[in-house]
């Protein structure tokens, strides 16, 4: 069983998800089950089976989250160096063509969220910055093509 690298930001926004789904959802929707049943046949209840449905996927994710949370080691980002990119620091890289900077924080597959500059260690972008210094070029393949990425600047956060 492999362990997986995740911040304790990260690692707290799940065990909140697995809180609130196993002591507000769960209930809510055994509740919604048992009046559905109370209005009758159930073959035709679209009340009883959108709550069925609804369950299924909670119980899912509650397996999901409970497997993810007990694979997670979380990793105190303070105590690294910040010389080179590793696993939680935010790296500024500068696309080398057309000089747009990026701002990314390398997280564990679980906390990835690109909208927010948040990329998984196992991204190209995140493989090919991992153990770089301020000032070294990177090439990255990525889908739209090779890209050129100079590290302008490494932070921990």
């Amino acid at each position: 069983m492999d362990k997986v690298p995740i911040t304790a930001g990260g690692f707290q926004r799940l065990q909140e998800e697995l809180r609130q789904l196993k002591t507000v959802e769960r209930p809510a929707v055994i509740k919604a089950i048992a009046e559905a049943r109370e209005h009758g046949d159930l073959s035709e209840n679209a009340e009883y089976h959108a709550a069925r449905e609804r369950q299924s996927f909670i119980e899912g994710r509650v397996a999901e989250l409970e497997d993810v949370v007990s694979r997670c080691e979380v990793i105190d980002v303070k105590k690294l160096s910040g010389d080179t990119v590793t696993f939680g620091v935010t790296v500024e890289v500068a696309d080398e063509d057309t000089d747009e900077e990026t701002k990314y924080t390398i997280v564990g597959p679980y906390e990835a969220d690109l909208s927010k500059g948040m990329i998984s260690t196992s991204s190209p972008i995140a493989r090919a910055l991992i153990g770089k210094r301020v000032g070294d070029s990177v090439e990255v393949a990525t889908p739209r093509g090779a890209k050129s990425l100079e590290i302008l600047s490494i932070a921990i956060q």
